[in-house]
């Protein structure tokens, strides 16, 4: 593994559970198990009852893209043989949205409804990072 140029996340209390889970390969949101309701991205207490009785439920990784952009021009050297490439907010099957890049696509070939699921990088020893794939037909 060649050393990763690109800025990474660093866990926290809140997301630890997120990498950890990410780093086997599932994609983890929490779930609050007072009112039932789901959430990402990771944090202390329930948007909803503002309850801290928050589980880590396993997402079936595949959702829709709800929004993208096409990236041309690298933020930093480490980008540049990337471009053009797809950021996107994906709307999940449990009814979260997340931020990823789509690969495995061409860009122009990106629309908003594509079905997507979810692909890990493994890009260090600590850190996978979640992507977003087109679905097979």
């Amino acid at each position: 593994m060649t050393e990763y140029q690109k800025p990474l996340p660093t866990p926290t209390y809140d997301t630890r559970a997120f990498w950890e889970g990410t780093k086997r390969h599932e994609l983890l949101i929490q779930k609050c198990r007072d009112c039932g309701k789901v959430q990402f991205y990771p944090r202390g207490l329930c948007t909803a009852c503002m309850s801290t009785n928050l589980d880590w439920v396993r997402s079936s990784g595949r959702g829709t893209v709800y929004s993208f952009t096409t990236v041309y021009r690298p933020p930093s050297p480490a980008f540049t043989p990337d471009v053009p490439y797809v950021i996107a907010i994906i709307e999940m099957e449990e009814g979260v949205r997340m931020m990823g890049n789509v690969v495995g696509s061409l860009p122009d070939q990106v629309k908003v409804g594509m079905p997507v699921t979810v692909v890990f990088e493994d890009v260090n020893e600590t850190i996978t990072l979640p992507k977003f794939s087109p679905e097979a037909k």
